[in-house]
């Protein structure tokens, strides 16, 4: 057995009847470089050599009884691959938004916790002679970083599949344990709370004036506290926390979901960093940002305020790889949609991110992670949605308004039995009060950018989609307009 991280269960503890904890990756295919067909069978039989080397796929969850404690992994003594493999297929002519119709409403369904959290659909029928395969996965197994290195796992780096060593013990399946065990290990739990408790506050005062910036709060009396503990009050800090204004989604999702993606290369992204002096995660953030800007302005809903993103950021160290689980943080930064000018807005976007970063520098990677691993689960869990039912009843202001995410991928072709991958566009998670994830995975020379959104409060996602690449249109003639007026 194996317990489950505090930050893992909070994935879990997010899902109501509305929000889901899974994430999927979306992977378009071309056959055509393949030796044979790409069937279901040979899907299998990959993943049957493979198996070894994805933990995830073969453990099933137990649950304390009454919440008392983190759950476990066990190896599931019932597991099924055929349960998990599934294929279907799309009706004529199978183009994109026929195939984000599917995955929408697959998305739009929780996984089965008695069995391994996992899916994955082939699906045939798309138009070009193309495949697609979506992995549908929960996210308290696998963050980002994890999930790409799933992806590494299951794929190749040349078209004919590679030997893979077989596992030098068996796999051994764990008998599941009585609800009376569990609630032994939950009450030995509950009665090591006040130490863990005791050390967590220690650190947390220790670090109290750079965990009230990155929440967004102003400490009372914090010049005092900065003079206790030795700081030098930071005026750069102290101004980077920006209220985030109400939008259309930022209110309660229903169960349904849209989704929409598509593909931007990477090279204009790089030279549009290059002239302005930025980072390509900025310049990310900024195409967003007009993006999100044009699609609130053309339904005069944009606010006079500019936006906040949430940004995940790895805290993998070199010795976690490989180990699955989650090892995040994140940071909020503004997108600046107050401002007209792309390039002008691309600067603040820099500005704000450099002020995000240090504040994130200045915790400890395992401070919050520390705060999930010491809250009961079903403490966390009720907590969790009494703050997004306040942000929902305008009791509380949104903490931001949208997610983006940014997740590297390998810049060479890689392939499936064969198959070429020519995109894989992530499909994130949403949950009440924010309801819009925009993510991207770099890949082979192009951005893939997959949009998630709850489907009442954005219908019309795919005009977002397109607004992305008229941003990045837009970044790019300026670019060129800066370079040509530039002196020789």
């Amino acid at each position: 057995m194996e317990q489950l991280t505090g930050l893992d269960t909070s994935f879990l503890n997010m899902e109501t009847p509305t929000t889901y904890g899974h994430v999927c990756g979306l992977a378009l295919f071309d056959p055509s470089t393949a030796a044979g067909p790409v069937t279901p069978d040979a899907i299998k039989k990959i993943l049957e050599e493979r198996l070894h080397l994805l933990p995830p796929f073969r453990r099933r969850l137990v649950e304390v009884p009454l919440g008392l404690d983190h759950p476990y992994w066990i190896e599931d003594p019932d597991f099924d691959l055929d349960f998990h493999v599934r294929h279907i297929g799309l009706p004529p002519p199978g183009n994109h938004r026929q195939l984000a119709e599917q995955v929408s409403r697959i998305v739009a369904r929780p996984l089965d916790r008695s069995r391994p959290l996992w899916e994955l659909y082939m699906i045939e029928g798309l138009e070009g002679g193309m495949s697609a395969q979506l992995t549908k996965i929960h996210h308290c197994c696998i963050d980002g970083v994890s999930g790409a290195e799933i992806l590494a796992t299951l794929l190749d780096l040349t078209p004919e599949p590679r030997k893979v060593e077989p596992p030098r013990r068996p796999w051994r399946p764990e008998p599941v344990p009585t609800q009376l065990e569990m609630l032994a290990r939950g009450a030995l739990a509950v009665a090591a709370t006040p130490r863990k408790g005791f050390r967590l506050g220690r650190q947390a005062i220790r670090h109290l004036p750079a965990l009230a910036d990155s929440l967004g709060f102003e400490l009372p009396g914090s010049s005092l506290v900065d003079q206790l503990l030795g700081r030098k009050p930071d005026p750069m800090l102290s101004e980077a926390s920006t209220p985030a204004p109400r939008t259309v989604f930022n209110d309660s999702i229903t169960p349904h979901r849209r989704f929409a993606f598509g593909s931007l290369p990477l090279e204009d992204v790089k030279a549009i960093k290059k002239t302005f002096g930025v980072t390509v995660n900025d310049v990310l953030m900024g195409i967003c940002a007009g993006a999100l800007r044009r699609y609130l302005e053309e339904r005069r809903q944009l606010p006079e305020d500019p936006l906040v993103a949430m940004v995940p950021v790895s805290v993998r160290t070199e010795e976690q790889k490989g180990t699955f689980g989650n090892q995040v943080s994140a940071m909020t930064a503004s997108l600046h949609t107050d401002v007209a000018d792309p390039v002008q807005r691309l600067q603040a976007i820099h500005e704000s991110m450099l002020v995000a970063k240090e504040q994130h520098q200045a915790l400890p990677a395992s401070l919050m992670q520390d705060f999930a691993q010491f809250a009961p689960p079903a403490v966390a869990a009720r907590a969790a949605r009494v703050i997004a039912r306040a942000t929902v009843a305008n009791l509380m202001d949104p903490p931001f308004n949208v997610v983006i995410s940014n997740v590297p991928g390998p810049q060479f072709p890689i392939y499936g039995m064969g198959a070429r991958l020519v995109a894989n566009y992530p499909v994130s998670a949403i949950n009440d009060g924010i309801g819009l994830n925009i993510t991207v995975q770099s890949y082979n020379g192009n951005l893939d950018f997959g949009l998630v959104a709850c489907r009442e409060l954005v219908p019309e996602l795919w005009d977002l989609m397109d607004f992305l690449g008229d941003a990045l249109a837009e970044l790019r003639e300026a670019a060129k307009a800066a370079e040509a007026h530039e002196p020789a």
